[in-house]
Formats: structure tokens, C-alpha cells, sequence
């Protein structure tokens, strides 16, 4: 990972150094730029670097492997004193892996500690006149989504110290409450999204008021940001620092559009964008935002906007790979995604599913055919699958498959019931609204795919999901393809991280030792025999999370029960394919196998 300045279009580190961080585990956030200097992480040594115009990087933190920084932020007056997550390693075991934040003083490059008490951290940012910190905090058993709280405290500052006074949380609870992604508006108001009313929606909280508020006049039933998997996620950036408007990127009919609104007035004009998937939205100026956006024709670009002109905002891509448009393939070939809500019968819940039709102009299907129809299993499992170019999906489509992302209550982006769905019964929920996704649109009034040739992919905690689908609605699809699926809860449970260490107990419902049955009732491992579908598993050789002895259980099994299944295992890889080569070869081999058991093959 480097640094890019986007002006001249080249990195501003060599290849020695990798500008990454891995607190958390999943990591993000490891770098940032104030006054022309930038501070980064080095995943190497985990040290933090000063670098500024022509010099070379700087180590300001002590040497210690066992230290991880995030999420720095620079006091505005005092630039040489720094605020960050500090995750000690020092002890490894999760239960003692300890998160703080700390001050890193530039000058003297010496730690020190600032807050702590809390298990996780995230976020912390000053006030533009640098009197007042906000950040966000979380405690076990709570993932970030699930129950956190905004904190803002008094900042002391001088030439070599920074302490705090008065501080409080003033919004979010404990497992009942998440906020996130806190940013000042004002040297007053701080903006968050909270999900109070049931949906991330914009909050702000007022210092001399003493409260917190929802921005909106009325909720909506919109999420205006997501889960915080990745510390550089944001979704919405105050625009001045007047505190009267803001930029939000939120989830509408499975894609994301860009909202501007007023922090006084609480309302919402929704902004001309041809981005479907945005994230890690950051302010330039009063009038212009950046963030990670992606077309549904085009990959994921680093995009300037600019909304001078409110209702027809100008986007620029940014980098050096700004000007290169070009596909290996015409346009006409990528399929138009419509967002469909199913429904759960009996309860009216909505299965939220993504639909791309087969696309390829030279060909056609014989009048009254509908096409065989892949259904993609997201991995997470709390995550989503989004809009945006997919090249594997543009694999299938462009060859005569319907390709369906399946949103399984406990995806994020539809509300916090939706994603709480998934709570106790992962294996229950996502199995059902696979089967119901498949069964409905199979049917009027949809009818889009054939329903004797539909196959069940995904990897990871997406594959779990194929595997135990596979096992308890044995004739829901026709094949079925796990790559390093997730296969023994029981294992699962021992490879764990601090950030993660809780999470898998909520969505079973128990630690093993106090639900076992429900461990092995969950597990596909321990109910392979009932597996009827040809089944394709792809495994990495060198896979630590779920070992390919998991793989080969399961394969094992469906062999002795006389069942059809092919076995790859790639060598060399770990939890996801990274080589070129054997992405090519996972991509071929499920297309074949497609072809083989539906009797398409040319």
C-alpha cells in the first residue's frame, strides 16, 4: 500500500515502505495528511512516519512490534502532537490485547496515554480551534453496529503535553444504540449517524446546548452509513464549518446516492451522481468532498467532487490511473442490476436481492427460456453485496447466466432490525431467504430464471451459508460451488481476534461449551450426508481460518454417500485466492462445472 499524490499522479513513498495498519485486524485509516505533512503507519514495524515535501519518511513513535496505530489525528494548533488508537499486542491472546487512545508527541517521539477503559476506539477528531476531542467507543459483546457511543471531552494542549477535562458520552448505548463517524461542523456542533430511530440516520450534538438531536426533521427509513469493518469507512462529512449543511452518502434501491443537507433546516436534496457504491467520504472544502466511488460499467475510482452547483455536481476521477477508462470488453456487454424486495412468507419481512440479467448483445435466448441463474452468497456474514463493476459476475452474465446477489436478513444497509435478523440464527435466516430468493424469483409475478438450473455460490461465511443450505433445503438449487467455506462452528470459535472475539456467540447464540448441540446442528461438517447437489469445493492449501482438513471432511462425506463433488484445492493460498493464475482457474473450473451438470456445456 503507498501513498499517491494525486496532482502529480505517482506514489510519494518506495516500495520499502507499506503505508497500512492492522488494528482490528481488518485494519484501514493509516495515514493522514495536515498542513502538507503527512503521518502513515508502516505494517512492517507497526511505528508511525512523518514525511514531509522532500525529506525522507521519519519514525516518531518508539520501536515496538507488539504496538498498532490508526486513525491518527493532528491537533490544529499544537501539529507535533498527535491522537490515535494505540492496540498493544504485547500480551496476544485476544482477551489481552488492549486498546487505547494515546498522544504521540512528534517532537520528542514519545507515547502516552489519553483514554482508556473502553475495549475498542475509533474515530477521534478535534474541533477546528482544537478546545474539544470527539470519538467513538464500544465495548464486548458489541460489534460497532451493534451498540457504541459518542464521547466528547475538553482538550488541554500546550507545547508538550495534551490532557483532557469534562469528558461524556453523549450518544449511543450499549447494545441497544450504535453511532458512528463523528466530524465537527463547528468549533460547537459535532455530526455522527446514529441509529436511534432504527436506520443510520444524521445526528449532531451542540456543546453549548449540552444535547444530541437528529438533523432530519422526520427519520427515514434510509441507512446513512454502514458497519465499521474498516476504520477509513465514512459516509458523510460536514461541508463548512459554519455548520449549516453536509454531504451523506446513503443505501436507496441497493445503491448508494449522495445527499446534501442542511444541519439547521434538517432537509435533504438528493444529488445527480453516477456512482452506485460510495464510501470513504472525506471533505477538501466548503464545496467539495472525495470519496471511493464505483460505476456500474467502471471500477473503483478515488473521486473529486464538486457541488457548486448543487443539483449537477462534477466529478473527477483522481490518480494515476484517472484517465484510463477502458474495459476489455464494450459496455453493452455489463447488465443493468435491478433491486428487488422479496418477501418472507407469513411475516411480510423483506429478502433483498440484486438481479443481473444475462447480457451479451450477439446472443439470444429461445423465445420462452429463461436463463440458468447463479445466486451469490455474500461473506461477512454481516456485510452486503453492492452495485458496482464485478468482473466475476461480468464472467457469468456475458455467458448467458443470471447472476442474483442475495442481501439475507443480517446484511447491512437496510436498517438495524434487518441486520439484527441474523442475530442467533446465522445458518437459520440466511438459509431461508436464500431458499426464498431462488424460490420467488423462479415465479410469477418475476419469473426471471429457470428454476431446474440454478446453482449457490460464495466464499468464506459465504460459503458456510452455501454448505449448510445445501444440507437443510437439499433441493432448493441444482449445484452448488463452496470456496473455502466456513464448515465447523467449533473450529471457528478457536480462530478468533480481539475485534471479532465476541461476534461469533451472537449470531450462534452461545459459546460452544454452552450450546454444543446447536454448534453441531449449524455445522455442515456434521451434516454432510444430506447434501443431494453436485457440489463443487475450492480450498486454499495454506487456509489458517477454515484448514482444508474442514474442505475435505465435507468432501469425504458426499463420497460416501454416492454423491457427485469435485475437490481443487490451490496451493499456496490462504483464506481467498490472491494469484492470478488461480483466479483465473476457480473462475473456469465453477463455469465448467456449471455447464457439466446443467448439460450447457458448447
Amino acid at each position: 500500500m503507498v501513498i499517491v499524490d494525486t496532482e502529480k499522479g505517482e506514489d510519494v513513498v518506495g516500495t520499502e515502505w507499506n503505508v497500512r495498519t492492522a488494528v482490528h485486524e481488518y485494519g484501514g485509516a493509516p495515514a493522514t495528511a495536515y498542513e502538507g505533512v503527512v503521518y502513515f503507519s508502516n505494517v512492517a514495524d507497526g511505528r508511525v512516519y512523518k514525511l514531509e515535501q522532500g525529506e525522507q519518511p521519519e519514525a516518531v513513535t518508539p520501536e515496538n512490534k507488539n504496538y498498532r496505530y490508526a486513525n491518527i489525528s493532528v491537533h490544529p494548533q499544537q501539529n507535533h502532537l498527535l491522537v490515535a488508537i494505540l492496540e498493544d499486542h504485547t500480551k496476544p491472546d485476544p482477551a489481552d490485547v488492549v486498546n487505547t487512545l494515546c498522544v504521540i508527541n512528534t517532537k520528542d517521539k514519545t507515547v502516552s496515554p489519553l483514554v482508556s477503559g473502553a475495549d475498542f476506539y475509533a474515530k477521534p477528531c478535534f474541533t477546528p480551534d482544537g478546545t474539544h476531542i470527539a470519538w467513538i467507543q464500544w465495548f464486548h459483546p458489541d460489534m460497532p453496529w451493534e451498540g457504541a457511543e459518542v464521547c466528547v471531552a475538553d482538550v488541554q494542549a500546550d507545547g508538550s503535553s495534551l490532557t483532557l477535562a469534562n469528558t461524556k458520552v453523549v450518544a449511543g448505548k450499549r447494545i441497544e444504540v450504535s453511532v458512528g463517524y463523528p466530524a465537527w461542523a463547528s468549533n460547537d456542533l459535532l455530526l455522527f449517524a446514529s441509529d436511534e430511530s432504527g436506520y443510520y440516520n444524521p445526528w449532531k450534538y451542540s456543546l453549548s446546548a449540552g444535547k444530541a438531536s437528529p438533523v432530519l426533521q422526520q427519520p427515514r427509513e434510509e441507512d446513512y452509513s454502514e458497519p465499521m469493518w474498516i476504520l477509513s469507512y465514512n459516509y458523510g462529512v460536514p461541508l463548512d464549518q459554519d455548520g449549516k449543511m453536509a454531504l451523506f452518502s446513503a443505501l436507496k434501491e441497493g445503491r448508494n446516492v449522495l445527499y446534501l443537507v442542511s444541519l439547521q433546516g434538517g432537509t435533504v436534496e438528493e444529488l445527480e451522481s453516477p456512482y452506485v457504491s460510495i464510501s470513504s467520504v472525506q471533505r477538501v472544502t466548503h464545496d467539495a468532498v472525495v470519496f471511493l466511488g464505483e460505476k456500474n460499467d467502471d471500477g473503483a475510482r478515488t473521486v473529486l467532487c464538486n457541488i457548486k452547483e448543487y443539483a449537477k455536481p462534477k466529478f473527477t476521477a483522481l490518480g494515476p490511473q484517472a484517465a484510463s477508462n477502458d474495459l476489455p470488453f464494450p459496455r453493452w456487454y455489463i447488465p443493468e442490476p435491478q433491486s428487488i424486495a422479496l418477501e418472507v412468507p407469513g411475516t411480510g419481512e423483506p429478502v433483498h436481492v440484486l438481479y443481473y440479467p444475462p447480457t451479451n448483445p450477439e446472443y439470444a435466448a429461445p423465445a420462452g427460456e429463461q436463463p440458468p441463474a447463479i445466486f451469490s452468497i455474500h461473506g461477512g456474514p454481516t456485510s452486503r453485496a453492492k452495485q458496482g463493476l464485478d468482473l466475476r459476475r461480468q464472467f457469468f452474465t456475458s455467458r448467458g447466466w443470471a447472476w442474483v446477489d442475495v442481501n439475507y436478513g443480517g446484511s447491512s444497509g437496510y436498517g438495524r432490525k434487518y441486520i439484527k435478523r441474523l442475530e442467533g440464527n446465522w445458518g437459520i435466516a440466511d438459509v431461508r431467504d436464500s431458499v426464498i430468493a431462488v424460490q420467488q424469483l423462479a415465479a410469477p409475478p418475476y419469473s426471471l430464471i429457470d428454476p431446474q438450473r440454478t446453482a449457490i455460490t460464495g466464499g468464506s461465511a459465504g460459503g458456510y451459508t452455501v454448505l449448510k443450505t445445501l444440507c437443510s433445503a437439499p433441493d432448493a438449487f441444482a449445484a452448488g460451488t463452496s470456496s473455502y467455506g466456513i464448515s465447523d462452528f467449533f473450529k471457528l470459535a478457536e480462530f478468533t481476534h480481539k475485534f471479532e472475539s465476541q461476534y461469533l456467540f451472537k449470531l450462534i447464540g452461545g459459546r460452544p461449551e454452552e450450546i454444543p448441540q446447536v454448534y453441531r446442528d449449524r455445522s455442515p461438517v456434521f451434516l454432510a450426508d444430506r447434501i443431494r447437489a453436485p457440489l463443487l469445493v475450492l480450498q486454499g492449501s495454506e487456509d489458517k481460518v477454515v484448514p482444508p482438513n474442514q474442505a475435505e471432511g465435507i468432501v469425504e462425506t458426499v463420497k460416501k454417500q454416492g454423491g457427485r463433488v469435485e475437490y481443487v484445492v490451490f496451493q499456496g493460498e490462504g483464506h481467498g485466492w490472491r494469484r492470478e493464475e488461480n483466479i483465473r482457474a476457480a473462475l473456469e473450473k465453477e463455469l465448467s462445472f456449471y455447464e457439466n451438470v446443467f448439460g450447457v456445456k458448447k
